[in-house]
């Protein structure tokens, strides 16, 4: 008696993703569920997902990347799931892994994913993201994201892990506005979070871990051979680090500022 085929629900979270996530879509077709979680689009993403059969889209107010991934997590009606980004792409024999992993080893409840990063269509090859990993494939029932984090998101996990050899390819660099901006929101969530650990505005890592952070990648992390578009990574990257600790600062000074409200309530 053959044995049933182990079901997987494919989950993405999107915010004006048209243009990418088409070929997102296309790339996990394979999969038995497609829920995709909108955070209200502006750019038609959420008018083309309803026009697609096999997806099913819900609008979802975003309030970081931590609580938008649990939320579309509870939605996945298969124990199995893959998580992917709206401008990530499931190669064919990833695919192949993919469907072998689960229906063949119960060893493990999640799986890493390398992957492989675009620089619009070249492949960026060192500047700090040879080594990046996520955690893609996992068995709902024994993870949660962690509110440790409400960006670059983990897993708690119940059980062991383990790496798949085929990369997933990943579209991180559009064009200079696009990627300075999503450096720039990482920047201001990161600030969040360190004040929610209780860190505190430093004006010496300011400068400092800017500058660090270049150099660690653009020559350590041998950047350099990206040639131009090692240094405008690495450069927005840097950037992103810089927003952290400005926004930091700006949300200390909010906290010890008494608010209009209660400077008017004080004086009446």
């Amino acid at each position: 008696m053959e044995r049933e085929r182990t079901k997987i629900t494919a989950l993405v979270i999107t915010y004006n993703e048209i243009g990418y996530i088409e070929n997102c879509l296309k790339s996990i077709a394979f999969a038995d569920e497609i829920i995709v979680v909108d955070s209200y689009s502006t750019d038609g993403t959420y008018k083309y997902l309803l026009q697609q059969p096999n997806v099913r889209v819900i609008q979802h107010p975003f309030k970081n990347y931590t609580a938008q991934k649990a939320f579309t997590l509870s939605q996945a009606s298969n124990d199995w799931v893959l998580f992917v980004d709206a401008d990530e792409i499931v190669t064919a024999a990833l695919q192949q892994e993919i469907t072998h992993t689960v229906n063949s080893s119960k060893e493990h409840a999640a799986y890493w994913f390398r992957r492989k990063f675009m620089f619009k269509e070249k492949h960026l090859r060192f500047s700090g993201w040879q080594t990046d990993k996520n955690y893609r494939l996992f068995q709902k029932s024994k993870v949660k994201f962690s509110d440790k984090r409400i960006v670059h998101e983990t897993l708690e996990i119940n059980g062991s892990s383990a790496i798949l050899k085929n990369k997933l390819t990943h579209y991180c660099y559009r064009d200079f506005k696009n990627y300075k901006s999503k450096m720039l929101v990482y920047g201001r969530m990161k600030a969040k979070e360190a004040l929610q650990k209780g860190k505190s505005f430093n004006p010496i890592l300011l400068i400092a871990k800017p500058t660090f952070t270049f150099l660690y990648n653009y020559i350590f992390r041998l950047g350099i051979f990206d040639g131009i578009k090692g240094i405008t990574v690495c450069y927005l990257n840097a950037l992103g680090d810089w927003e952290r600790y400005v926004e930091l600062r700006r949300l200390e000074q909010e906290q010890k500022s008494p608010s209009l409200e209660t400077i008017s309530q004080r004086s009446s």
